[in-house]
């Protein structure tokens, strides 16, 4: 992976390839550049494709705790645009991910972008009496405080428990069953920094971007899952309804991860809509 300092210092590493318009994918909350390395393959014969690990994520040494926020995430990205002066830039964001992009834009404004696709993210997780279309349709502030303390005790059975005791059935059951997928991804979570990312997650849960999305006139990109352990249908329906020049497509029989549901159909729809840009 290559490698450039943030503003604190903090190496930002990040694999890029291909040559064209830029395409900058980020990842969701607990993830890494991994996720998104088969798709940067495929776009990487017309585009110039970044994939990082975002800070605290991947295998890399994690900042301090109190610089994993979401402002310091969307400086990160700042710097990697920067450091590459890359233009009419296209963010691919996928849960977190999508966090990023619009922190980004909230601070940076839209100058270096031509376009924004987000995959399956609501612009504000915790719900209260006036905003059901969070986590779940009933995470409030005081079952998130509650899913915190639990990532204290147990950082990767507290990941699993948010995946499994949502909205999709399926997922329960795997839970329930001690599927090998689940028994893969309790290993993989249990060989992660578990403070850096549970203030991370802490960070998240405070942001609010629902009167941000109306000022995004750039084209987006929406890709949401019809099975989504974390959201109804609700939520990309009303996501759609707040933008300017929104284009939405609901992936059948997926979760929270509609892109590796259908890769062969993300590729396509991505490719198909940067074309058109």
């Amino acid at each position: 992976m290559e490698t450039l300092l943030a503003t604190d210092n903090h190496p930002i590493r990040y694999v890029s390839l291909g040559k064209g318009q830029p395409v900058v994918f980020l990842h969701g909350w607990t993830s890494g550049a991994r996720e998104w390395l088969p798709f940067a393959s495929e776009l990487a014969e017309s585009h110039q494709v970044f994939c990082w690990d975002a800070r605290g994520h991947g295998t890399h040494e994690p900042p301090p705790c109190d610089q994993m926020v979401i402002s310091q995430m969307a400086a990160d990205l700042d710097r990697l645009l920067t450091e590459h002066d890359l233009r009419d830039v296209v963010l691919v964001g996928h849960s977190m991910g999508a966090l990023i992009s619009w922190e980004y834009i909230r601070s940076y404004g839209l100058g270096r972008l031509g376009g924004l696709c987000i995959v399956d993210q609501s612009p504000k997780l915790v719900t209260d009496i006036d905003w059901p279309l969070g986590i779940y349709g009933d995470f409030d502030y005081d079952r998130n405080q509650r899913f915190l303390q639990r990532l204290e005790q147990d950082f990767a059975e507290g990941v699993l428990e948010l995946a499994a005791h949502g909205l999709n059935r399926r997922s329960r059951e795997n839970y329930e069953a001690n599927s090998r997928g689940f028994q893969q991804m309790r290993d993989y979570l249990r060989g992660l920094n578990a403070p850096a990312l549970t203030r991370c997650w802490d960070s998240l849960t405070q942001q609010d971007y629902r009167d941000l999305l109306p000022q995004i006139d750039l084209p987006t990109l929406l890709i949401y899952g019809d099975s989504s352990q974390f959201y109804s249908s609700e939520v990309s329906q009303w996501v759609e309804a707040q933008l300017p020049f929104p284009e939405l497509h609901i992936y059948p029989k997926t979760d929270h991860s509609p892109h590796l549901w259908h890769k062969e159909r993300f590729v396509h729809d991505l490719k198909h809509w940067c074309r058109r840009l």
